[in-house]
């Protein structure tokens, strides 16, 4: 087997993938019909284009208009699976973001079972697994945010359908100009509540706003967490901790430019650091992204051997949020099937 299609191959679990960001251009020109959301092109490849995150978010936010009902969510959800399970997932947990579906009238019921219903026929067709996190939209404010968390604390507490898969709370949208202390009291709750909680941070900002991810809002996870080896006493403290970074290298190219090239992004120097960073792809179908182009073109651009690979593959086992036995159990699967899977170059 050669190199590529056994990375192609490998088991893989992704911490850092919007579900908005894995719609099939199809589908948004489908939903966008159905739902009567005007596209400035039949062909949404060609709006995929970005200079900046805000500018990504601004298509982010299109794509995210055309979803309606539940069924959309479902369909949506059930397809994202399947497209991820085709390059080697086989654990995920997934980003979703409510905000403007909620400010213009949908139920976070709604959604969210719609998005279980989708993700269940994935998995029955795939064998992967899927578990989401409910994302804070900064650009709402921190009562938005509040309100959210404390609706979806009642579908949990009211055992409603799907709201078992959401294991926790995230913040994503602009970091720009926010200052992530505004959500702190959603992030209490939610972590009073028995929610996990990760935030993105360090993608457009320094590493002061890392540091308020962790200490403020309590975060286990950080989401991006780029500007983190500008301060060498925070880098020495999360790798010292295991607080995991989840990494998108390719994201960072193509949808904030904070990187000219794979060659120069900081990962290698982050897991050389002991940082516990992982691959993941942010918005895989908005990006023309998938796991497989994620691992081999890290493992060409940073020079990585097979082994290399299986490492920072089985290493995301340990940052998710299963508990400690499931956890264990992923990463035998990961290095079981890394060592039946070894290319015949390194």
């Amino acid at each position: 087997m050669d190199l590529d299609t056994a990375l192609e191959r490998l088991p893989k679990v992704e911490l850092h993938c919007h579900v908005e960001g894995t719609m099939r251009p199809a589908t948004v020109v489908d939903l966008a019909r159905a739902n009567g959301v005007a596209l400035p092109t039949e062909d949404p490849t060609e709006l995929y284009r970005y200079s900046n995150l805000d500018t990504f978010l601004e298509v982010f936010w299109l794509v995210q208009s055309t979803l309606a009902d539940r069924g959309d969510w479902a369909r949506l959800a059930y397809e994202s699976v399947v497209d991820g399970a085709e390059h080697g997932l086989v654990y995920r947990e997934t980003f979703f973001t409510p905000a403007r579906h909620l400010d213009a009238g949908q139920d976070l019921r709604d959604i969210v079972a719609g998005l279980a219903e989708g993700l269940e026929a994935g998995e029955r067709e795939t064998g992967a697994r899927v578990a989401l996190i409910a994302d804070i939209d900064r650009a709402y404010g921190g009562a938005a945010g509040l309100e959210m968390v404390r609706r979806l604390v009642e579908l949990r507490r009211d055992d409603c359908s799907g709201a078992e898969r959401v294991l926790g709370v995230g913040l994503d949208s602009t970091e720009v100009g926010v200052d992530p202390t505004d959500f702190a009291e959603a992030f209490e709750l939610a972590g009073r509540q028995g929610l996990r909680r990760t935030s993105h941070q360090g993608e457009e900002t320094p590493p002061s706003f890392i540091a308020a991810g962790v200490d403020v809002l309590g975060c286990e996870r950080i989401d991006h967490g780029l500007s983190i080896l500008a301060d060498p006493e925070l880098t020495r403290r999360l790798a010292d901790e295991r607080v995991p970074l989840t990494v998108c290298p390719n994201s960072n190219i193509r949808i904030a430019n904070r990187v000219e090239r794979l060659e120069l992004h900081p990962f290698p120097a982050m897991r050389a650091a002991g940082l516990l960073a992982t691959l993941n792809t942010d918005d895989p179908a908005l990006t023309d992204l998938d796991l497989g182009y994620e691992y081999r073109s890290a493992q060409q651009a940073f020079g990585y051997t097979w082994d290399d690979m299986v490492t920072v593959a089985a290493d995301a086992a340990d940052a998710t949020w299963l508990d400690p036995s499931e956890q264990q159990a992923l990463r035998r699967r990961i290095l079981d099937e890394g060592d039946r899977l070894r290319p015949d170059a390194p």
